[in-house]
């Protein structure tokens, strides 16, 4: 036998055995139609707002000034000058009258800034928060159906009714 032959011997083989092959749709008569729940957590987002009073600073428009500790630096250094008797002590008395001026300045500066500087102002704060709830979802029906006089169960995304389609494949086996 060739294989040409072969091959259609095989062929008219598979057609021959479709051909015995039927499927027919009837109808089956539902015992029971049980609705089937799941429990599923449901996360819903909701905007808190509350209102809080704040300093508001006004010191970072730029306008701050170093005058005062450079004066003082300046004063503290022509003191510390004054003071001392020989050319070694004048320097000594100069950097440390420069040092306290410096420190006296700073201080000037840092009172006159928080003194002016900030102002209370009632702001709006705002956060999503996530408020959790269970909730009880509809997935599906358990049906229990006869056919034939045997019971069958499926699970279906809808309630039947009284009947259910069943599809009926009958095939030999060879």
């Amino acid at each position: 036998m060739n294989t040409k032959m072969i091959g259609a011997v095989a062929a008219l083989g598979l057609v021959s055995a479709g051909a015995f092959a039927e499927t027919s749709y009837e109808t089956a008569s539902v015992v029971e139609a049980r609705a089937v729940y799941e429990v599923v957590e449901i996360s819903t987002p909701q905007e808190q707002c509350w209102e809080e009073e704040t300093v508001v600073d006004r010191r970072g428009n730029g306008n701050s000034s170093n005058t005062p500790v450079v004066v003082s630096t300046i004063i503290g250094g022509a003191i510390g000058n004054a003071v001392g008797h020989n050319k070694s002590n004048q320097r000594v008395g100069a950097v440390l009258g420069a040092v306290l001026g410096r420190s006296i300045g700073r201080d000037i500066m840092r009172r006159n800034e928080s003194a002016s500087s900030g102002e209370y102002q009632t702001v709006q704060r705002c956060e999503t928060v996530y408020q959790q709830h269970e909730e009880e979802r509809l997935v599906g029906y358990q049906v229990t159906y006869l056919y034939n006089g045997e019971e069958y169960s499926v699970r279906t995304t809808t309630d039947p009714g009284d009947e259910i389609r069943v599809r009926v494949s009958v095939q030999p086996v060879l």
